[in-house]
């Protein structure tokens, strides 16, 4: 039977408390949406910390959980028929974390939060990377305003879908699910670190702003946010 010591990255990160979910992971907005939701629904888990700093997700150990060296990504010692599961990409750890413990992703709205979820990992995350590429970090020296400007736009368009959903809503799928917890954390990242706001129309939304704010007044969102700690 297959138990946490047969995962090569348990070597490198030895799990603190081997019954609990095994988190590895950076406080970057694709990586709180996992602590988030082990902060949401009560679940114990151990937060290593994969620091880009120096590369960690590049080891050989990080790279037999996941291939494709992008944070988070989790084993769950209490998997399917009690079997240990190790899960990577920050959509479907959601997914699988919400039908674990019956818990955010509603059954009568169930589609719902899946498309709206599809909506950040396919459109909202993606854009939004690139303009911060280009906006905040070095391909803002790039002197061709064309790529800056493709993503800039695509943003604010994107912003303004969202915000029309909103409108009349506290949630982007009636209750608070999975899909915000996917979505909130980027829109953090977009107007405070990437200090996008003013180039993609913020101002000018009537619903995202507020929606952002419920979101990180949870009490839940702000410990997740926090992990995993460094040092």
């Amino acid at each position: 039977m297959t138990t946490l010591a047969d995962f090569p990255i348990t070597r490198r990160w030895p799990p603190r408390d081997p019954a609990a979910i095994q988190l590895y992971s950076l406080a970057t907005p694709n990586g709180v949406k996992v602590s988030i939701m082990l902060e949401e629904c009560g679940l114990p888990y151990d937060a290593h910390l994969v620091d880009f700093a120096t590369n960690d997700q590049l080891s050989p150990d990080f790279l037999s959980l996941n291939p494709n060296n992008k944070i988070p990504a989790i084993i769950d010692p209490d998997g399917p028929g009690g079997v240990p599961l190790g899960l990577f990409e920050s959509g479907a750890i959601l997914v699988y974390l919400a039908e674990k413990t019956g818990k955010f992703m509603p059954a009568a709205q169930r589609y719902e939060v899946l498309q709206w979820l599809m909506f950040q990992m396919g459109g909202l995350g993606p854009m939004f990377g690139q303009l911060g590429f280009f906006h905040h970090f070095a391909g803002k020296d790039i002197e061709d305003p064309r790529p800056k400007e493709r993503y800039r736009a695509e943003s604010a368009r994107l912003l303004k879908v969202l915000d029309g959903r909103l409108e009349g809503r506290d949630w982007v799928a009636g209750d608070y699910s999975i899909a915000d917890m996917a979505i909130a954390p980027w829109l953090r990242t977009l107007r405070d670190f990437y200090q996008a706001g003013a180039i993609t129309g913020w101002d000018d939304l009537r619903h995202v702003p507020g929606y952002l704010e419920r979101f990180l007044a949870r009490p839940a969102v702000q410990r997740g946010l926090a992990q995993p700690p460094r040092g």
